[in-house]
């Protein structure tokens, strides 16, 4: 029997294995600690960039972007790679980041991605509703029309992401969220230049769509889902379009 403070010939053995395992794969970097100041500079540059405040196409300036936020360049260098790594920001030799211009196809398949899980969403939604979760999302649709008699795009864009979430939420599936979660803030970039085109139209659709997830079929939810995310992605491509045949972005 071993003895409390002593080392058995197999613990011994394990050491060594485990020793030699550390040295094959080489050592690794200490681990950084949160950089809060870091992640909050990505978080305004990221929105800035889906609220449209920085153009599709348009040049950042770390100077500049630096002066606005009240932060030195580092952070804003630093948030500038991680956008490029993420798609947000193009970084272009010897001219600089520039924040990057969806292509058709990058939005077609994005779009088409939301719709096949929003649908599912909301079939989900519609079986598992509860009368206080119903409420919530016409507290929801609410603000939605608020927005909308405002004329307050950002409003209105917020107001439609927190609407989509929330029936998400009320799916219960913690995977679709997960996958939804990585292509929200994307769909919100898309939707900021259609949010006034689609306005009352797509507010209808979600008046309509709350109904039939109260009446729980979660069949017509569904469907309704569907058909409601792919109109925004039909006005999305023709907005593209007018604005192609106009020059503008």
């Amino acid at each position: 029997m071993t003895e409390w403070g002593s080392t058995s010939p197999a613990a011994n053995g394990g050491r060594r294995i485990a020793a030699r395992r550390t040295e094959a794969r080489g050592v690794r970097q200490p681990l950084e600690r949160p950089a809060p100041l870091r992640q909050a500079v990505y978080d305004v540059i990221a929105e800035m960039i889906i609220n449209r405040e920085l153009q599709p196409g348009e040049h950042l300036v770390e100077n500049e972007l630096a002066a606005q936020l009240g932060v030195s360049r580092q952070p804003v260098r630093e948030a500038l790679q991680r956008l490029h790594s993420e798609g947000w920001v193009d970084l272009r030799p010897a001219l600089g980041a520039f924040v990057h211009v969806p292509t058709e196809a990058e939005a077609d398949e994005l779009l088409a991605t939301r719709t096949l899980l929003e649908t599912e969403s909301a079939r989900l939604a519609a079986k598992r509703a509860t009368p206080e979760q119903i409420e919530h999302l016409w507290e929801l649709q609410r603000a939605g029309e608020k927005a909308l008699s405002d004329d307050n795009q950002e409003g209105l864009v917020a107001a439609n992401a927190a609407l989509h979430a929330y029936v998400v939420e009320m799916s219960g599936n913690k995977v679709l969220a997960e996958l939804i979660a990585l292509v929200d803030r994307r769909v919100r970039w898309y939707y900021v230049p259609i949010a006034r085109s689609r306005g009352a139209e797509a507010w209808e659709e979600h008046r309509a769509l709350i109904e039939v997830i109260a009446s729980r079929n979660g069949k017509r939810a569904g469907d309704m889902m569907r058909r409601h995310t792919e109109r925004t992605r039909e006005s999305y491509h023709q907005r593209r379009k007018e604005a192609a045949e106009r020059g503008v972005i």
